[in-house]
C-alpha cells in the first residue's frame, strides 16, 4: 500500500503525469460540451478580463482562450489597459454578470495597484465565479456546500485521487496558507476525510510535521525547500510552487532528492500546471449547467 508508514515497496517514486490527465479531463469536458451544444442548444461561455500588460498574464489568457475553443465553448477575452480604473472594470463584470452567453467569469490577478482585487471579485456573480474566488464560494466550500472551487486546489485533488480513489483516514498535510491554494486545499481534502494539518512558514519543527503526511501538498513559493528528509516513505507529493532558477521553472519540493523517497510525485513543470485550466474549464462547464438547472456531470 502506498500510505504504508514503515514501509515503501517502491525503489524509485512514481512521476504523476499531469499532462496525461489533464488531457484526459479536457475529453471528458469536451464530450459533455458536445452533449450541451446537441441536445440543448447551449454552448458555454468563459469571459476572461485581462488589464495591464504583464507578460505572464498575456501568456496566461491566451492558453485559457485556447483551451476553451479547443473543447468547444465560446471565449470572451477584454484586455483593458493598465491604467483601467476600478469603476471602469467593475461596470464590465457587471455587464458579463448580466450576459446570458457568458457563463463564466475569470479576472486574471494580479491586478494593477489602483484596483482592489478583493472588491474586485465580490462584483463577479458567484454562480459565475469560475475563479472560485468569491466570499460566497469560498464560505460553501468551508461548509461542505456546492460550489466553484478555485482551480488549482481542485485540479490538486484531481491528481491525488487519480492514483489513490479513497483518501478515508490518511493524514495531510498542506504547507501553504492562501486563499487561492492552501485553505481551499485543506477544505477539500477534508471534504475526503483526512485528518488535515495547514502548515506554514512559522510552523515549529516543519520537517518533522511534512514527515507525518500520507499525502503533502506544498504551496509556499520557495524553490526546493522540501527534501527528502521531509517525505515519509510512500507519501502522495503535490507540489504547486512554480519558482524561476537558473532560467528554468523548479517547484517547492526538491524534485530528485524526493522522488526515491516519495510513493507518488508531480514534476514541475508538467504536474500541477496543466491541472489549473483544464478544471477552470471544468468550473465553467458546471457553471453553465447549474445556471440552466441541469445535472452537472461527473468529470473525475
Amino acid at each position: 500500500m502506498v500510505m504504508s508508514e514503515h514501509k515503501n515497496t517502491k525503489a524509485s517514486g512514481t512521476i504523476i503525469d499531469g499532462k496525461a490527465v489533464a488531457r484526459n479531463l479536457r475529453a471528458a469536458i469536451k464530450h459533455h460540451v458536445d452533449v450541451l451544444i446537441e441536445d440543448h442548444k447551449i454552448m458555454p461561455g468563459l469571459a476572461v478580463v485581462l488589464v495591464g500588460d504583464d507578460p505572464a498574464s498575456h501568456i496566461y489568457v491566451n492558453n485559457k482562450e485556447a483551451a476553451a475553443k479547443r473543447v468547444g465553448m465560446r471565449s470572451f477575452v477584454h484586455r483593458l489597459p493598465k491604467n483601467t480604473s476600478q469603476d471602469t472594470l467593475i461596470a464590465l463584470l457587471q455587464k458579463l454578470n448580466k450576459d446570458k452567453k457568458v457563463h463564466g467569469i475569470l479576472v486574471q490577478l494580479p491586478l494593477p495597484k489602483q484596483i482592489d482585487t478583493h472588491t474586485v471579485l465580490r462584483q463577479i456573480d458567484p454562480a459565475k465565479d469560475v475563479d472560485g474566488l468569491h466570499l460566497e464560494n469560498a464560505g460553501r466550500l468551508a461548509s461542505g456546500m456546492a460550489g466553484l472551487v478555485p482551480c488549482t486546489p481542485l485540479g490538486c485533488l484531481t491528481l491525488i485521487k487519480n492514483v489513490e480513489p479513497n483518501l478515508t483516514g490518511l493524514h495531510a498535510v498542506v504547507i501553504g496558507r492562501s486563499n487561492l491554494v492552501g485553505k481551499p486545499m485543506a477544505q477539500l481534502l477534508l471534504k475526503e476525510n483526512c485528518t488535515v494539518t495547514i502548515a506554514h512558514s512559522r510552523t515549529p519543527q516543519l520537517p518533522h510535521v511534512a514527515r507525518q503526511a500520507d499525502i503533502l501538498v506544498v504551496a509556499v513559493g520557495k524553490p526546493r525547500l522540501v527534501k527528502a528528509d521531509w517525505v515519509k516513505p510512500g507519501a502522495i507529493v503535490i507540489d504547486v510552487g512554480i519558482n524561476r532558477e537558473a532560467e528554468r521553472i523548479v517547484g517547492d519540493v526538491d524534485f530528485l532528492d524526493v522522488l526515491p523517497v516519495a510513493g507518488y510525485i508531480t514534476p514541475v513543470p508538467g504536474g500541477v500546471g496543466p491541472m489549473t485550466i483544464a478544471c477552470l474549464l471544468g468550473n465553467t462547464l458546471a457553471a453553465c449547467c447549474r445556471q440552466n438547472e441541469l445535472t452537472v456531470p461527473e468529470l473525475r
